[in-house]
């Protein structure tokens, strides 16, 4: 992709995730107009009910104990990300790979920082750790301490996808930045937020997103939200890494 001849492609988000760590658990958006735009994503759903993964246009929730199940049309979500997934550049991925060594491989294979990614990962684990959001009661907390029940979750030996974005740090508050990623087993039985993993042999998928479509809320919890929190960094930290 030397050229940097692509197509214009969408990106659709709803919400912010700096309102998700504000606790703006709720949304208006449910998962059946998600999938309309978008058959590829990750997300969560009402109260922090779960994690959300959608991959060739399921919807599957991934639950607090490890489980995962095909996620109700009608349920609502307060922050999702998705695109219809086109792979742009996909490669084989060294075997015996950490997450951290897998990231850096997967930074060789995009054309530049400045845009997003959307990154399928299919392989086998030699382990997978992970964990899921605990559906939250009213009145909310803020995600850095609702996260502080989460679950650790690990697998061994088990074959799945893995579905994430990979953000400019120039999204800081927006999204995630860096890469945020769930996944789900081959049968579609076990899944959540990936934290770190060994990848026995996989290839990964890139699509490159160059346009972004954000649709903010028209709520009360989000107009009144704290979007610009002076520690946003260390909250976006614990509550993607659970360090």
């Amino acid at each position: 992709m030397t050229d940097f001849t692509v197509t214009r492609h969408e990106i659709f988000q709803t919400s912010l995730m700096s309102a998700l760590l504000d606790g703006v658990y709720e949304g208006e958006m449910t998962v059946r107009d998600l999938l309309g735009h978008g058959s590829f994503g990750i997300g969560t759903f009402n109260g922090l009910d779960g994690e959300m993964l959608i991959v060739d246009g399921t919807c599957y929730q991934l639950r607090a104990d490890g489980g995962a199940s095909v996620a109700d049309l009608g349920a609502h979500t307060p922050y999702a990300v998705v695109t219809n997934f086109v792979p742009h550049v996909v490669s084989a991925l060294p075997g015996d790979v950490t997450r951290a060594e897998a990231s850096a491989f997967i930074d060789r294979m995009t054309a530049s920082e400045n845009y997003m990614y959307a990154l399928r990962i299919e392989g086998d684990f030699e382990w997978i750790t992970m964990r899921t959001v605990v559906k939250q009661q009213k009145p909310y907390r803020p995600m850095m301490d609702a996260t502080d029940e989460d679950e650790i979750v690990e697998l061994h030996n088990v074959s799945g996808v893995l579905v994430g974005f990979r953000t400019p740090l120039y999204e800081k508050g927006i999204g995630v930045p860096g890469c945020h990623a769930h996944f789900i087993t081959d049968e579609r039985s076990s899944g959540g937020h990936v934290l770190d993993f060994k990848l026995r042999s996989g290839h990964a998928s890139l699509c490159l997103g160059t346009d972004l479509r954000l649709q903010l809320p028209l709520t009360d919890a989000f107009r009144d939200a704290n979007l610009s929190p002076e520690d946003l960094d260390r909250q976006l930290l614990k509550t993607e890494s659970h360090a």
